[in-house]
């Protein structure tokens, strides 16, 4: 793809606003950015581009679309958004990071979505990679943008991507040779504008997909029930619930990986207790990223030595300290209401849950059963708190906090000798912190101080 002269339009300088601002510059594109934020607040890598004689910042108007070729939005910008509008009715293409990047790439990608999962999934399944010999570059919505990578060598043997949904929105030709889905619940709706429209974006991961690719899928995820039927992949499937004729499952102390298309079905065992992250949703992280690796030749010996060895990411349900007998966990990235039930449904015992930050049009109400029933009380706190409290009723006691170390002192004063107190907010941080990472070592750090 050429693109020598033409005039390409960057909207959003954060990290991949940039990356793909430098990789356009050096292809000899005549590069605009902009972005809603004052210049002076794009940060210390645009910088290093600021005074290149391909770019040009131009003003946050739809002026700058004259002449365009391409519009190149950053995954924070949603649809709705004026300039991306208005370049459609200019008919001028507009295309995501990774359309760009896959456009150039020679290496094969295996793309992992889902609402929730993706990173400990991407993360795991590139440490399998890894531990069997393959090369392998993991990226994507995790650590370097994609179109980083392109400028390198490309010498990899797999790209491991996470890719959201913002991602898959400006897609065309993006078509990876394993794409895994783990999930469809409730999310991102100020974004998309409904769950229908979030859930048809996030199946798009499958729209270029050809028999010669492998779709992996939830069969106990209801929001993928007729997925197989509408793509043209392999579809492989694994399940947490039942036991499947082919694909992935449970069974007994046991994962049992029925071998696609092999003679009498052959299986494989992987034994539950390699696995040492909590909840059963990590199960099923954990079957995802098995099957990927087998379908790229990885030894059932290999993987479990790498699945063994794994000890998860932060802020994705970690034990953050015990006080007392009363145990703390930090689930800062559970940004959904998808993500708090996967984490309520790891405690047995008696759970004070922190809930809140800023609201993304969450589903709140869908929690009432299980917040009776696994919860002792509530304590919300953020932007959200009153929507949240109107949501979810008064089964389960609720104290409201403006702000969350306030939310953690009053947990640890009602809490008793082994409960646990659960920061699963549900909720965006920005109401109060800079990202979830921010709004995790926070909490780990009021829990030192208690």
């Amino acid at each position: 793809m050429n693109l020598t002269g033409k005039k390409i339009v960057v909207i959003g300088m954060g990290k991949t606003g940039i990356a793909a601002a430098r990789f356009f510059g050096k292809q000899g594109a005549k590069v605009i950015v902009t972005d809603e934020q004052p210049v002076d607040k794009w940060g210390a890598e645009f910088e290093q581009i600021a005074k290149e004689k391909w770019l040009e910042i131009g003003t946050y108007n739809a002026r700058i679309l004259t002449g365009a070729c391409i519009v190149v939005p950053s995954p924070g910008v949603p649809p709705h958004n004026d300039l991306l509008v208005e370049a459609l009715k200019k008919n001028i293409p507009v295309i995501s990071e990774i359309e760009m990047a896959y456009r150039f790439l020679k290496v094969p990608v295996i793309a992992v979505t889902g609402t929730n999962g993706k990173t400990t999934t991407t993360t795991l399944l590139g440490e399998i990679l890894q531990y069997s010999g393959k090369k392998t570059f993991v990226g994507g919505n995790i650590g370097n943008p994609l179109i980083e990578y392109v400028e390198g060598s490309q010498k990899d043997d797999f790209i491991v991507a996470e890719i959201s949904s913002f991602q898959l929105q400006w897609i065309d030709k993006f078509r990876p040779f394993i794409a895994v889905l783990l999930n469809i619940t409730c999310d991102h709706i100020n974004y998309h504008g409904s769950f229908a429209e979030y859930r048809r974006i996030k199946t798009r991961v499958f729209a270029n997909q050809t028999k010669a690719d492998f779709a992996i899928l939830n069969a106990a995820d209801p929001e993928q029930k007729e997925i197989d039927r509408i793509i043209n992949a392999q579809a492989i499937k694994f399940s947490s619930k039942r036991v499947l004729q082919e694909g992935i499952f449970i069974k007994k102390n046991n994962i049992v990986f029925r071998m696609p298309g092999a003679p009498g079905a052959k299986e494989e065992q992987y034994p539950l207790d390699i696995i040492n992250l909590p909840g059963l949703h990590n199960v099923e992280n954990v079957m995802a990223a098995i099957m990927a690796a087998r379908f790229c030749g990885c030894s059932r010996e290999n993987i479990i030595a790498a699945v063994s060895a794994f000890r998860g990411l932060p802020h994705r349900i970690e034990f953050a300290g015990e006080k007392n007998s009363i145990k703390f966990y930090d689930d800062s990235k559970g940004t959904n209401v998808g993500s708090v039930e996967r984490a309520l449904e790891t405690f047995d015992q008696p759970v004070i849950l922190l809930l809140g930050g800023r609201d993304k049009d969450g589903d709140f109400e869908t929690l009432r059963p299980l917040l009776k029933t696994k919860t002792k009380k509530v304590i919300l706190f953020g932007e959200a708190r009153e929507r949240i409290a109107s949501l979810i009723g008064q089964d389960t006691p609720l104290v409201k906090k403006n702000k969350l170390k306030e939310a953690v002192e009053s947990a640890y004063q009602d809490a008793q000798s082994d409960d646990v107190i659960l920061l699963s907010p549900g909720c965006a941080s920005f109401d109060e912190f800079a990202n979830y990472k921010e709004r995790g070592n926070f909490f780990k750090e009021v829990v030192r101080n208690l």
